[in-house]
Formats: structure tokens, sequence, C-alpha cells
């Protein structure tokens, strides 16, 4: 439904259509004259206008002039006389949306108007998405500071302005989509459409209609014709999210699409050619499922061009507060909650923390912080992570649960300890913070107990003992 404000000298005509209107669950303003429709304009903004063309003093095109420039997307509707239905098609030339030639149903203006207020929507969710949404995309906008991020978005800067088929890999979480976007919008090809799929959301015949569409008939349910989203995406750019979910028989047809720029709709025999960039995501290993057999080598081959892989939110510590940030700044915004940040002890929990969920982990705990929140900081208790208890349950649970047989008590020392140091990214410092003892302390113990570090972290060891810490 939408407001609307109805401009006519001809008071029976005026009152009956806004009763009509009314009814049907329209707000409805009426304006008994020109002069009256365009200072209601200048006090305020309708969905559509509705006007004669004729009337005394000032006329229809009066009144359209004025709302085209205040009110640039009101949708304009004229209503005629016999005579003067050309005047009101050089009125659409200057903006007008429709007329309707006078006498009319009320059933055809309605009509017009449902189809002025959907235009008007679809408007202004085109504007968000190429310009509004466009702002996400800006490298300037891109949060976070760690060096890990800046060369991402050094090969992004590389790779925007080129045609080459991009693989984007990582964890879940890690911002895969948002890479993707900021190189389809700081492209030439920014001013086309930036089309998303999701392979692991469908199963194959749903993913093949959804990528190539289909012909009426194509399969039971197939009742018309389905554009698919690499017509949608021509002369754009598809982002293709989870492909190393896709069958071997969608696989082919991708790669189809990637040597020869062509394909079929569904039940189709027609061929289609289209002009679109690829980029991939996929927070599997490609390669092994390549060796396996899982995945096609050459359509891995075609994909991997440039590969760009997406730190964890683990790996790039320095991001955290500055994404915490924006995400406490998003979220008050939208809970219409005033909240300033985030106390001394809730920064230090979100920097201990290892988040397997990366960001989007990130992104729900400050959402959920926000919401239960009762002070204007969030803290550490209102961020609830892991698995601290969310109420009062009677007795606390014990810090370490024995088993019936019992055990060693260095093994549970050794246990603490690891369990310590995955919590911190395997950095001694924190760890030792974690347990309340000294890292001189933490480093003796790692030694005598013989805890392994993870590959490319036991160099971080031998760093931290030459600098005087053994």
């Amino acid at each position: 439904m939408g407001r609307i404000l109805i401009c006519d000298d001809h008071d029976s005509l005026r009152r009956g259509l806004a009763r009509a209107l009314t009814e049907a669950g329209h707000d409805v303003e009426e304006a008994s004259n020109g002069n009256a429709a365009m200072q209601r304009l200048h006090e305020t903004g309708f969905d559509v206008v509705v006007s004669d063309l004729r009337m005394g003093g000032a006329d229809g095109l009066d009144v359209l002039r004025t709302s085209k420039s205040l009110h640039p997307t009101t949708a304009v509707i004229l209503m005629t006389a016999f005579g003067s239905v050309h005047t009101a098609v050089e009125a659409m030339k200057i903006g007008a949306f429709d007329y309707v030639p006078k006498p009319f149903e009320i059933e055809e203006m309605e009509v017009k108007i449902a189809k002025a207020i959907e235009h008007r929507l679809l408007r202004h969710e085109i504007d968000y998405l190429r310009h509004t949404q466009q702002d996400i995309y800006e490298f300037d906008r891109i949060v976070g500071a760690s060096g890990a991020l800046e060369k991402v978005l050094d090969v992004v800067r590389k790779v925007a302005k080129s045609n080459t088929t991009v693989m984007v890999r990582g964890e879940t979480g890690t911002g895969k989509e948002l890479i993707a976007g900021a190189i389809h919008h700081n492209s030439l090809r920014a001013t086309r459409n930036f089309v998303k799929v999701n392979c692991a959301a469908l199963q194959e015949n749903l993913l093949e209609s959804e990528l190539f569409g289909h012909e009426k008939g194509a399969f039971t349910s197939a009742d018309k014709q389905r554009i698919g989203r690499f017509e949608q995406a021509d002369g754009g750019t598809m982002f293709l999210d989870e492909v190393g979910d896709m069958s071997p028989n969608t696989q082919a047809k991708i790669l189809r699409v990637l040597q020869e720029h062509e394909f079929e709709r569904l039940g189709g025999t027609r061929t289609i050619r289209v002009d679109v960039r690829l980029i991939a995501a996929t927070n599997r290993n490609l390669a092994s499922m390549v060796a396996s057999g899982q995945f096609r080598e050459d359509l891995y081959y075609r994909l991997n061009v440039v590969s760009i892989d997406m730190p964890p939110l683990r790996e790039r510590k320095e991001d955290i507060a500055p994404l915490a940030e924006f995400f406490i700044r998003r979220f008050s915004g939208e809970l219409k909650k005033k909240i300033d940040g985030f106390t001394p002890d809730a920064l230090k929990l979100l920097m201990r923390y290892n988040w397997p969920g990366n960001i989007r982990e990130l992104e729900n705990a400050v959402e959920r912080a926000a919401l239960l929140a009762d002070e204007r900081t969030i803290s550490a208790a209102d961020l609830r992570l892991g698995d601290q208890p969310t109420g009062d349950t009677g007795d606390a649970a014990p810090v370490v649960k024995l088993p019936p047989t019992g055990i060693p008590l260095v093994e549970i020392e050794r246990q603490a300890l690891v369990e310590a140091l995955k919590m911190s990214n395997w950095v001694q410092k924190d760890a030792a913070e974690l347990l309340a003892i000294s890292p001189r302390v933490m480093n003796y113990k790692i030694k005598t107990l013989g805890i392994d570090f993870p590959r490319g972290r036991r160099a971080a060891l031998v760093a931290y003992a030459a600098n005087g810490n053994g």
C-alpha cells in the first residue's frame, strides 16, 4: 500500500476516487486544485500523485514539474480528457509515469497505481544495490588493518580491472563473498550485475536450473520459462560460492561456459552465448578433491587462474577490535540502543577467543551482546563466548571433570596448557595470562611436558625463547 495525493477540481470524481483507494488500503490525501497540490508537495512526499491535466490556475504539468523537482522518485499519473491525450503523452516524456483518459473505471486506476508503487520500490532497490551497497566494497571501507588483510587487498586491486577468473579460498565466515564483491565493484564491469549463487544450498537439478535456466515443460514443475543466473550476469560477474559441492555433471557444464562462453537452458536446444566473469569460492581443499577424483582437474585449473587465500580471524587478531566496533555501531542503530563500545575485559576476551566461526561468529556474538546488554558498554559477560553458562544452574560445574578411573595430575596440567594455547592461537604470553602464570613458567612447562606445537608455530616458540623468555 502507498501514500497517494489526488488532485482534481472536480469534487465528486476526486472524492469518489479517494474513497475507493482508501478502501483498498492506501493512505490518501486530496487537493482541490494544482496550487493546493503543489503546496502539499512542498510539505511532504508521496508514493504516487494522481492529477487532472487541465485545471484552473496551476495545471497537471505544473504539479508534475513540482513533483519531479522535489521528489524525483514519486510516480505521477495524469487524468486526461479525450482531447488532451497528446499533451499527456508529451507529459510522459518529461517524467510522468502514466496517464488515464477520462472517463475510466476505478479498477483501471487501481492497477496503474499498483504498478507505479511497484516500479518505485524497484527503483529504490536498484539504487541501493548500485550505489549504497557499492560503498561496502570500496577498499577504504573494508574493515580491518592487519597485514594479512592488506596482502589480500593488494591482490584484489591487481586483478579487479582484468577479466581473469579468480578463486577465493578460506574457512567459512572469513569474508570470501566480500572479497568477490570488491573485485566486481572495482572492475570495468561494476555497472553490470553481480550475481551470487551458493552451490551448496541447492540440489543438483535445482542448481542447474538456477544457473542455466529452463524451458517450459523441462521437468514436472517447470510451468514457465526461467532465465538462469548466467544470463542475468551477462556483461557482469558471477560469484559461485562453495564450488566444491557441485556434482560432476554441473562441473562439466560450468567448464563449458568458461571455455566456450555458451550453454543451453534445461529442456532447450537454443545455444545462448554470454560474457561473464567468474569468481569462485570454497572452504574445501580442491587439490585433494582432484587427487581423489571428486573434482574435475580441468575445471580446477580453469577456476584457479588467480587464487586468493582468506586468512581466518584467529590469524588476523588486529582486525578483531575494528570489526567488533563496526558491528556494535550497526547493531546499536538497528536495535535503537545507545551502546558506546566494549569494556576492557570484553575486548581482552574478544582477543583471546579463537573464533572458529570467524567473522560471521564475531558478528553474531556482537549482535547477541548488543541485544542482551543492560549497560552502555558491552561487558565480557554479555559476550557469552564458548561454553560459558547462560544462567544460574545451581551448583557450578567443575572446571575439570575427572574420569571414574582417575587421571594423573600432570596430565590434567598438560591438557590445561594445551587448551590455553589453543584459545590463544598458540601465543604463549596470552596463554600464560589465561592460566595466571608468568610467561617464563609457561615456557618451562611447555618444554618439560613435551607439548608439540602445530606446524608453523614452532618457529614462533624458538623466537620467543631467543628473546630471553626461555
